[in-house]
Parts: structure tokens; sequence; C-alpha cells
């Protein structure tokens, strides 16, 4: 059976062809050519990645852990011990900690852009999933009534056959009779 996509989309998502999206007339041209529609989202998104954005993502991966939080807690008990308790006399950065503060908005200036940067990107990828998903879950409802349709015919031409059956069995029974009619009785 020759089918084309406008048949499909007529039949299948109850739409004219004119009104599909790029996305429906591809999942429904792979439908015709039996061809898969999952790809890896991953590898498409790695590849367009820059140098910036893998930085980015590698700033806001170390910077969102706990080994992060941690860590830059014992450096700010480090700094303040030593600067407070320490070097009394000499301290580096005596209280109330005027350069560690300069430091922390510093890191906190900067960092922020960079997480934002890289939530935005994180964004993009669960955008390019969920459009990769919705392909993925409408060429599964295609191929699922594909089959219904299949199983429907199927089951239809074995209706046929076995009515057909049931009346080449009549017409045996209706000759059996007639012949023990014809019969005399004995």
């Amino acid at each position: 059976m020759n089918k084309t996509v406008e048949d499909l989309a007529n039949r299948w998502l109850r739409r004219k062809p004119d009104g599909l999206s790029a996305l429906e007339s591809r999942v429904l041209q792979s439908a015709i050519d039996r061809t898969t529609v999952t790809r890896d989202t991953n590898k498409a998104v790695a590849f367009h990645q820059t140098y910036g954005d893998r930085i980015a993502d590698t700033i806001a991966r170390i910077g969102g852990s706990w080994s992060f939080i941690l860590g830059f807690i014992a450096f700010l008990i480090l700094w303040t011990l030593g600067n407070a308790w320490l070097l009394t006399r000499d301290a580096f950065d005596p209280y109330p900690f005027i350069f560690l503060n300069l430091v922390l908005s510093m890191i906190a200036a900067l960092q922020a852009p960079v997480i934002m940067m890289s939530q935005n990107r994180q964004t993009e990828r669960d955008r390019i999933d969920a459009a990769h998903d919705y392909e993925v879950n409408l060429k599964a409802e295609i191929e699922i009534m594909a089959l219904h349709e299949k199983l429907d015919e199927l089951r239809h031409s074995e209706i046929i056959g076995l009515r057909d059956e049931i009346q080449r069995m009549a017409e045996q029974i209706r000759r059996i009779d007639e012949k023990l009619s014809a019969r005399p009785a004995s």
C-alpha cells in the first residue's frame, strides 16, 4: 500500500498536511520510510559548544557542588582565624576583613553571570530534549495506530474467511441433507 504524508496526516493526525509542523512531517515521513527518529541530543549539543560554554559549565558544576561550598567555608575560617587571631599585630586584612569582602564580592560578581549562562544553556538543552521527546512519542503513537490498523485488517480478513467457510459448510450440510431426504426410508 502506497502511503503519503498527506494520507497519514489526514488519517492519524486528523489534520490537513499544510497544518503540520516540520517535525510532524518528518515523523510521518519516517513512519512511511520505516526509519527511526531517535538521536543522541547530547552529541548535538556538545558539537555546538564553544570553549567558553565548556568553561562556564565547568565553573557552574564546581561552584554548585558541596566540595566547593565546604572548601570555601574552610577558606573563610582560615582567613578569619589567620587575620583575627594569629596575626593580631601584623594582620594582612584586620577585622572587619574589608579585603575579604572585596574578594568575595568580585567572586560573586563573576560567578553569578557564568552560572546563569550555564543555566541558560541547560534550559536550551531541556527544550531540545523536550522537542525530541515529543518527536519520539509522536512516532510511537503513529506506529501504534499503524499496528492497530493492521490488526483490524487482519481481523476483518479472518472474519471474512470464517464467513466464507461457514457458508461453504452450510452449503455442504444442505447438500447432505438433500441427499438424506431423497433416500427412501428403510
